[in-house]
């Protein structure tokens, strides 16, 4: 069935929508989008399209989804509703509590993996909600035999360290436990795996050197599936695809081949506010600091978004947005609440109060942004505040994909 678009705001949103019923207060019955400073719109039909295409550019492998950090700060919960309803049955998230409220809304049919493993004292939390830990060192993996001990085998994936110095098993760990733990019958395995340093750049030789040391690894644990591959990863070849890979960014439009065309589509559309329009001298100063000088004579918006929004300070004069297809620069600092744009080169008309500054979109979109901004993509995203008004494109049902 069609998400529903009061289905999917619910879930964004973590609360009830208001109802408007006879009698109430007239101004809670005005359509949001009127009142908003800001709108990002969220497409889930484009998230489910890309995830579609990882899919098929990995088969056989399964395709999961990573839903981590709220999705990438999109909304976990509508995402994963979206995609389960195409087809997908693996999510990963961050951290215990992303699990427990994630679980509330997919069945426990679809398999939730927390990649943060279990804390101490926390494995039974994972069996009651039925989370998959990962077990990252030899105390997550004590505190998940503690709890199997008592309430039953229990599902889990192994992770290896092959080259990140970040999570995961170190190579004498692993060896040190491989026997014991393929033959222990409380470990029901979902996975193995590790996870590559340098996917997003092809030529790395770390990315050669971290399959060929999972590939050695791998043999230990012959009957598991074996997973190495996230956005970037999959780009890489079949080679690096094993038997489950797991995406990410790259389904919310964060391109994984830096350098090349994005294979991926956009996902976000985010407009601002225009609070006041105003025309300025040459010699005039602008924002914080003074830092912008207006060489001319000119028009300024100042636009209802701030580094509270996510909109981050290091776009300061380097950013921009648009307004019906013209650029517009963003000049002086950003603010908390607030920034200014130099609309000059916009008919007043289509500059004025209660108007838009688009941005992000399909011509403007994250890695763009984070380009301006000296970031990655992946920053633009889970920054985005929570005081923009979310509005979701629904996906509609499909035959599953893996």
């Amino acid at each position: 069935m069609p998400l529903s678009t009061k289905a999917v705001n619910e879930w964004a949103d973590g609360m009830a929508i208001k109802l408007v019923v006879p009698g109430a207060d007239p101004v809670a019955a005005r359509d949001p989008v009127e009142r908003a400073s800001a709108i990002l719109e969220i497409d889930l039909a484009g998230i489910v399209a890309n995830w579609r295409d990882l899919a098929a550019a990995s088969t056989p492998a399964t395709c999961a989804a990573v839903v981590k950090a709220d999705g990438y700060g999109l909304g976990a919960a509508p995402i994963a509703a979206a995609l389960a309803a195409a087809g997908c049955r693996r999510f990963f998230v961050a951290t215990l509590d992303e699990g427990l409220a994630l679980r509330r809304h997919l069945p426990v049919s679809i398999e939730i993996a927390v990649l943060n493993g279990p804390l101490p004292g926390s494995g039974d939390e994972f069996v009651d909600a039925r989370l998959v830990p990962v077990l990252n060192d030899p105390e997550q993996i004590a505190e998940w035999r503690r709890v199997t001990a008592v309430r039953g085998p229990g599902p889990a994936i192994r992770h290896i360290d092959t080259g990140m110095a970040r999570l995961g098993l170190t190579l004498r760990e692993f060896e040190r436990h491989a026997d014991e733990l393929r033959r222990d019958p409380r470990f029901r395995w979902r996975a193995i795996m590790s996870h590559l340093a340098c996917a997003d750049d092809p030529a790395h030789p770390l990315n050669r050197e971290q399959r060929a040391r999972f590939v050695d690894l791998r043999h230990k644990m012959p009957a598991v599936p074996a997973s190495l591959a996230a956005s970037s990863g999959i780009f890489l070849g079949p080679e690096y695809h094993f038997d489950l890979v797991r995406p990410g960014a790259a389904l919310y439009g964060v391109n994984p081949r830096p350098g090349q065309p994005n294979p991926m589509r956009q996902i976000v559309r985010l407009k601002a506010r225009i609070l006041q329009v105003r025309d300025v001298d040459a010699g005039q100063t602008v924002g914080y600091g003074a830092t912008h000088v207006m060489a001319a004579a000119g028009r300024l918006a100042t636009v209802a978004v701030g580094y509270a929004d996510g909109w981050l300070r290091s776009f300061g004069r380097r950013g921009g947005g648009s307004i019906g297809g013209v650029r517009v620069p963003l000049i002086g600092r950003v603010s908390m609440d607030l920034v200014v744009f130099d609309v000059s080169a916009v008919a007043p008309a289509a500059a004025r109060p209660g108007g838009f500054v688009e941005l992000l979109g399909d011509e403007y979109g994250v890695d763009a942004a984070a380009a301006d901004a000296g970031t990655i993509g992946y920053e633009i995203l889970t920054a985005l505040g929570r005081r923009y008004h979310r509005t979701y494109r629904p996906a509609t049902a499909a035959t599953p994909s893996c």
